[in-house]
């Protein structure tokens, strides 16, 4: 090959190289930037009376006063939308059979929707649900509830070759005649008078509980059970995948047997996650009875199973990666064997084994299937550290899932959503920034 054309092939695997770079960025802004920004909401954003109501009933949080007077203000508007519902309820009694049926569903329609915006209308009965107690507390979500009380949705169906679609419908224009009309405008001039909206900063979201199934509260217990299943798999995994390393490297012969442990590890590190899970049910919760149901320690011990083989390849690399000089000139000094694989070898070692801890510490974090079946509930308060042995735990992983899939309201609390994987992903950065750090300095010492 002559210089020109390897000149060429060069340059060519250098661009390419750079392009595939360029793209990978630009996958994960594409990825990155959308769960940033919604989950960012979910602790800024123009927060309503209603949620300044909330954090004070709640959580004992707020100015009392100051809430009181908002309240008053917002109650002075309100209180004119019920007198118009007053005035018609009293219109309708008055109307014949017929016009009530005519007016009766969609007044029905009226009044839910003016409920999703201001909570209990009056003489409403207490609601035993906290959701239906409190109106909206976003303001963004009170705009969508305007949508839904100054129109009706409808279906389009005359063209039968093409799929229905839908249309908006005034309920002014249902109401034309009736007191009723001058509600919807006078609602729509007046609403942020009458929700007071402001921007807030709702730091509560990462260190409160949830209340009514994640309707209102933040996302602590769920931080907090990530939190203990991570680190709990990495007791469980971390030392005997430095253990089984150090077997395969110093002292196990080449064989048939080495061969298949070998190959079972790699095996292993390909199975697919949800398969840990039911291991982990049927082993260490209905065979050793580790706990009587779901609990932190059953699933931490099926996340270390999960990243054991990984543990094991990084640390086995890392330990092959030592010069043997070193292991020579230990025991030519008349080290033993072992006292050589503890003072040289390992800590020679470190920061490769390290990287494969990282790796792994970052994988029990995010992983869901294996914890289905042993550590995971969808709602629960968060536990201590003396309940990891017995109490299952809420996750970030599986409580996105179950929010976004299962949960009743899922188009209600998608900002819960965004900030829950906003969370994992920075708790995953974090986690592996310590291991970096932590690596470094290691590696800095040695060196030095």
């Amino acid at each position: 090959m002559n210089l020109g054309t390897r000149k060429l092939l060069d340059r060519s695997f250098t661009a390419l190289g750079f392009g595939s770079i360029v793209i990978m960025g630009l996958a994960l802004l594409v990825v990155l930037a959308p769960i940033a920004s919604k989950g960012i909401g979910a602790i800024v954003f123009k927060g309503t009376i209603e949620h300044r109501k909330l954090l004070l009933n709640e959580f004992h949080r707020g100015d009392a006063a100051k809430i009181g007077k908002e309240e008053a203000s917002a109650n002075e508007y309100r209180q004119k939308v019920f007198d118009m519902l007053s005035e018609f309820d009293q219109e309708l009694d008055g109307m014949d059979y017929e016009q009530q049926s005519k007016y009766r569903g969609n007044y029905d329609q009226v009044k839910t929707a003016l409920r999703g915006l201001f909570g209990p209308l009056p003489g409403d009965t207490e609601p035993a649900l906290t959701r239906f107690r409190y109106g909206q507390t976003r303001w963004d979500k009170a705009e969508e509830k305007l949508h839904d009380l100054l129109y009706e949705q409808k279906w389009d169906y005359s063209n039968p070759d093409v799929i229905a679609k839908p249309y908006d419908v005034s309920r002014a224009a249902e109401f034309e005649g009736t007191s009723l009309v001058k509600l919807f405008s006078y609602v729509e001039e007046n609403l942020d008078k009458m929700m007071l909206p402001e921007w807030t900063v709702y730091w509560g979201f990462i260190t409160d509980k949830s209340i009514d199934a994640h309707f209102f509260g933040g996302i602590w217990p769920e931080i907090q059970g990530t939190i203990f299943l991570a680190i709990g798999a990495m007791v469980f995994a971390f030392p005997l995948g430095v253990i089984a390393a150090v077997y395969f490297t110093e002292y196990a012969k080449d064989g048939f047997l080495t061969s298949m442990l070998r190959s079972a590890n790699s095996t292993l590190a390909g199975v697919p996650s949800i398969v840990f899970g039911l291991f982990g049910l049927a082993f260490f919760i209905n065979t050793l009875h580790v706990s009587h149901s779901k609990s932190v320690l059953a699933g931490s011990l099926t996340l270390a199973i999960m990243i054991l083989p990984t543990i094991i390849r990084a640390a086995e690399e890392a330990i092959l990666a030592v010069p043997k000089t070193y292991k020579e000139a230990s025991l030519g000094l008349g080290s033993t064997k072992w006292n050589t694989i503890v003072t040289v070898i390992l800590p020679a070692a470190l920061p490769g084994i390290l990287t494969g801890g990282v790796i792994s510490l970052g994988r029990a974090a995010g992983e869901t299937a294996p914890i289905i079946f042993t550590a995971a509930v969808s709602v629960g308060a968060a536990i201590g550290l003396g309940d990891v042995l017995n109490s299952p735990t809420p996750a970030l992983s599986w409580n996105i899932y179950n929010l976004a899939s299962e949960h009743e309201a899922a188009a209600e609390i998608r900002h819960v959503q965004y900030g829950m994987v906003l969370s994992l992903v920075t708790i995953v950065l974090l986690l592996n920034l310590s291991a970096i750090i932590l690596r470094a300095r290691i590696s800095k010492k040695l060196k030095g």
